[in-house]
């Protein structure tokens, strides 16, 4: 079925006309990428239920070309408009946080983060290196697959701060269970990398879980010693 072919008052493109792109759902949104469905799924039930399959906006935003040609019904002319869309989406965020004046929110990073991160299948782990005014230096991930985090080690962490010229780290990692919630395992490695950070005089200004369902910041839970 194609966009056309729906009723007009359910037609995406009018919707947006008449009441802005805030009104329209993301399925929506994404429908309007597509523009058509398959032989009995309308296209805008086919956007919906990629999104629910893929965790949400940013399970689907953290999906690169070769995933999106594998849904079935998406061509290369449809795949490559919504992979260039998706990769707008996350250049944007890229560059409003290397722009961004100060890091100290951690909405301002799980912003960044989701799209990123928030729909991987494995664990990935990083840290973004900051000046004294919290502002980006340089993103680094570090390990990818597994418990990622299980094997950081606070040299590694810390190299990095000193080749950058860093006064403050920021941690970071994606739980692909789609939940939050910071294990014992983030809280110990927190800890253990707060205490080796402050022998060096480099803070570890926070560390911020990410996944489809929402983020963790261990500053704000006060965990982690920060």
């Amino acid at each position: 079925m194609r966009i056309a072919d729906l009723p007009r008052d359910q037609r995406p493109r009018e919707r947006m006309l008449a009441a802005g792109p805030d009104a329209l759902s993301d399925a929506e949104l994404i429908a309007l990428l597509l523009g058509t469905g398959t032989r009995g799924l309308p296209v805008v039930e086919m956007a919906r239920q990629w999104l629910e399959e893929a965790g949400g906006l940013g399970g689907l935003a953290s999906q690169d070309l070769t995933q999106v040609l594998r849904r079935h019904g998406v061509g290369p002319a449809k795949g490559c408009v919504l992979a260039a869309a998706l990769e707008l989406g996350r250049r944007l965020a890229r560059r409003r946080l290397a722009s961004a004046p100060l890091l100290d929110r951690p909405e301002l990073v799980a912003d960044w983060l989701t799209p990123l991160y928030a729909g991987e299948r494995v664990e990935v782990f990083g840290c973004l290196t900051l000046t004294s005014r919290h502002q980006l230096i340089r993103s680094h991930e570090l390990h990818r697959g597994g418990r990622a985090h299980a094997d950081v080690e606070p040299s590694e962490i810390f190299n990095r701060a000193i080749v950058d010229g860093a006064h403050a780290v920021l941690l970071w990692h994606n739980h692909p269970s789609g939940d939050p919630s910071p294990s014992d395992d983030d809280v110990q490695l927190t800890r253990r990398l707060a205490d080796a950070g402050r022998l060096l005089r480099i803070g570890i200004l926070d560390h911020i879980v990410v996944a489809a369902r929402g983020f963790v910041s261990l500053r704000q839970r006060g965990l982690g010693s920060l």
